[in-house]
């Protein structure tokens, strides 16, 4: 999933230095965990969802509290805070339960179409998209394309769990859109905390709704939630989320397509998964694909201001 900086139509692209290309590599390896660690426990999605959204909240919220104290937020700026958390909560509702229905590799693959839907957001606002732009595009709805066709032949569920990711990445460009413009003028810390208590209060009622229980787990399955708290909402997500400002959201995007290869190779380790055979091809051109619109959506080369 990109991260909440993510400008349409204004890409930066930055060298960073060594202390933002190990905060990036920390961040990759991160979110890389998310998926596999996803598919090892046992524990229903909504549940992991709400708990890593959660537990994110109350470590963030101490930090948000005080920055809020000293820099107020405005009425408009805290209901975007809100609607953003809002996509977020909807985002993990439904690519967490594609991981258990695809393979991780096709799960991350296409929950990272994202900036797919945040171009063609773009191009339906108005701003004018470039022709490697959209060949970009193609690549990518190509790769998407042999993905779900082939596990149309592998079983319905494979093909409900690829939608989903895609559904998923789909939401993921709300909270990306609404994010950008609301980090403009709100600190990092003050728009993760209310994102990430926003969504976990959506995905605890949801849970409640659907009779989804949020305790009672083995202590196997709080390990894992606890450790995909760390290393993918707080090791992963928030790193990006500061890092944003400095080295630009076309770095980091770039650096968010290493999920895909970092996700598989995880889950091949911890899980002995491989993905069919006609599948990479489709994984290597949505790759591809979004490195193609990342890297053609720059319009300016400068390092945002530090926050």
């Amino acid at each position: 999933m990109l991260v909440a900086e993510a400008r349409v139509g204004q890409w930066h692209l930055v060298r960073p230095t060594g202390t933002e290309f190990g905060l990036l590599a920390i961040a990759v390896l991160g979110v890389s965990m998310s998926a596999p660690l996803t598919a090892l426990a046992a524990a229903p999605a909504l549940g992991i969802a709400f708990w890593r959204n959660g537990i994110g909240a109350v470590l963030l919220l101490p930090g948000a509290v005080s920055r809020l104290r000293r820099v107020p937020m405005s009425r408009r700026q805290f209901m975007m805070c809100l609607l953003s958390g809002a996509f977020l909560a909807a985002h993990f509702a439904a690519w967490l339960p594609s991981i258990t229905m695809t393979t991780v590799a096709a799960s991350t693959a296409l929950v990272c179409t994202t900036p797919m839907w945040t171009t063609l957001a773009a191009r339906a606002a108005g701003h004018r998209v470039p022709g490697r732009i959209w060949l970009g595009l193609a690549l990518g709805l190509v790769g998407v394309a042999l993905v779900t066709g082939v596990d149309i032949t592998v079983s319905t569920r494979a093909l409900t769990g690829d939608l989903l990711a895609l559904l998923g990445g789909a939401l993921a460009a709300g909270y990306v859109l609404i994010g950008a413009a609301v980090r403009e003028e709100v600190s990092t810390t003050a728009y993760s905390g209310i994102a990430y208590t926003t969504a976990a209060l959506l995905l605890a009622v949801a849970a409640l709704a659907f009779g989804v229980p949020l305790v009672g787990y083995t202590a196997r399955d709080w390990l894992l939630i606890l450790a995909i708290t760390v290393c993918a909402q707080m090791l992963g997500h928030t790193i990006f989320n500061r890092v944003v400002s400095s080295v630009g959201p076309t770095v980091v995007g770039m650096a968010i397509l290493l999920e895909v290869p970092g996700a598989a190779l995880l889950a091949f380790v911890l899980l002995g998964q491989v993905p069919a055979l006609l599948v990479v091809p489709g994984l290597v051109l949505i790759v591809s694909g979004l490195a193609l619109v990342l890297r053609s959506g720059e319009d300016r080369v400068e390092a945002g201001p530090a926050t």
